[in-house]
């Protein structure tokens, strides 16, 4: 394996680690979302290392937060509106900021689809 190819899998581990943080600060914080952070997290651990795959899905944060909607692409109702505020949050930040039309119109169509995605092609399931 080369120095390259072990870089890149050292990157992806340690973004893994820390997306995976910011999941589990999202089941503490209601502010964060935690279903995005963990399928970030299960991403890098996926491209870093089948060990640290393996031992990421096998841990009850994986099974309680992402199993479910990675086996059905489902999620819960609470699931889905704390995904899209924390997204339209992080959304409005350079919407307010910059100063340019061209800009804010692809803003508003990428909401436009975060929302049509989420409505139409991730089914909702009945609260736990």
């Amino acid at each position: 394996m080369t120095i390259i190819k072990s870089i890149r899998k050292f990157i992806y581990i340690a973004l893994g680690f820390l997306f995976m943080g910011l999941g589990i600060l999202g089941v503490i914080l209601p502010l964060l979302p935690t279903t995005p952070f963990l399928l970030l997290a299960s991403v890098c651990f996926i491209r870093g290392s089948k060990k640290f795959e393996l031992w990421f899905k096998s841990t009850k944060l994986y099974k309680k937060h992402l199993e479910e909607f990675v086996r059905n692409r489902a999620m819960t109702l609470s699931q889905k509106v704390t995904i899209l505020l924390f997204a339209d949050c992080m959304i409005a930040i350079p919407f307010i900021l910059l100063d340019n039309i061209y800009v804010r119109i692809l803003l508003i169509l990428i909401v436009g689809y975060k929302y049509y995605y989420f409505i139409f092609r991730i089914r909702t399931l009945k609260t736990r």
